[in-house]
């Protein structure tokens, strides 16, 4: 039989592992969004089986546009949000730690730029192109169950991922401005992550994005199918746990930047090579738990190297409710 102060140890432990999940997964596990230039601190970070999230996601955008040099407009900007709805499920794959994350945006915005010298302005409102994203731990993150979990402290971890970008959002082909793409995105990840010092993480990572054909691209007079080179991204974050709860951050910033290159695009046959991009973003991002279920994360970054359009301004907040599924 087991005593009351004993069933009094088992409760209160079951409880404290139980917070510390939740804790360690709201300050942690926010998600990648649809942008290949995004900047995602922890990305890598190695969650308890059967662990789950919902994210609500508010951005602001303002900057520039990149029109890939097809059409006479200059001095092109955007404002515009997006909101997002964000699901994440934690789970073994063959014994290592793996998660899967879905997400569906919805952009409201307007446009505005010179054409031909005259200033001309343009709403939009509509859905993003949906996103998947599967990452699996490769070295230093077995999967494990809450109470294993709670004695697991990071070193190295190495992981793989594979985003995926659907053509879901609202397309036009006759107008220059969309919020979808009309093709598929594909991109594979190497992840690199290390504790140093008990409080610090350095992240890096390393990536291709692979495009299908766009076969209506926007085209005077008619739409034609446009290819896109595959681009190479590097992406590093440096963040400090500021509070602890039994060794777990709950409460952490991050500074983050990265690098891509690539993308020249062709139409006909004839590649543009205006149209490659090399740039960078920077930023600072903030992961602030409120309760056992819930966290809020800030980010903001900016364009510190743009060499073709798209030197854009942009500030993130999300909330997010997590919990812990069945069997644990």
């Amino acid at each position: 039989m087991v005593k009351g102060n004993s069933l009094s140890k088992i409760a209160k432990s079951r409880s404290g592992n139980i917070r510390l999940l939740f804790l360690t997964v709201m300050a942690e596990m926010f998600l990648h969004s649809c942008w290949a230039q995004d900047l995602a601190p922890r990305a890598y970070v190695i969650t308890p089986l059967h662990a789950n999230a919902i994210n609500l996601t508010y951005s602001f955008y303002t900057g520039g546009l990149d029109f890939n040099g097809l059409v006479p407009i200059t001095g092109a900007t955007g404002t515009y949000s997006v909101p997002s709805l964000s699901l994440y499920h934690s789970f073994s794959f063959f014994g290592r730690s793996a998660n899967v994350a879905v997400w569906l945006p919805y952009g409201v915005g307007t446009f505005q730029g010179s054409v031909l010298g005259t200033n001309k302005q343009i709403y939009r409102s509509g859905l993003f192109d949906s996103g998947f994203r599967f990452s699996v731990n490769l070295k230093g993150g077995p999967a494990m169950p809450i109470s294993q979990f709670v004695k697991w402290k990071q070193t190295v971890v190495l992981g793989a991922s594979l985003k995926v970008i659907a053509p879901t959002g609202q397309y036009d082909p006759t107008k220059l401005i969309n919020w979808g793409i009309n093709r598929w995105a594909f991109k594979p990840e190497f992840g690199y992550s290390q504790r140093f010092r008990e409080k610090w993480i350095l992240d890096g990572y390393a990536a291709a994005v692979f495009f299908t054909t766009n076969q209506e691209f926007f085209s005077i007079p008619t739409p034609q199918p446009q290819t896109k080179s595959p681009y190479g991204s590097f992406e590093g974050h440096l963040s400090y746990d500021v509070k602890h709860y039994r060794g777990k951050p709950t409460l952490w910033f991050s500074l983050d930047g990265n690098f891509w290159f690539g993308g020249t695009t062709s139409m006909g046959g004839t590649s543009n090579p205006a149209t490659r991009q090399t740039a960078s973003r920077i930023g600072v991002t903030a992961a602030i738990p409120l309760n056992q279920h819930q966290a809020i994360k800030a980010a903001f970054s900016t364009g510190s190297y743009v060499r073709v359009g798209g030197n854009y301004k942009n500030l993130a907040v999300s909330w997010q409710y997590s919990w812990l599924g069945r069997p644990n």
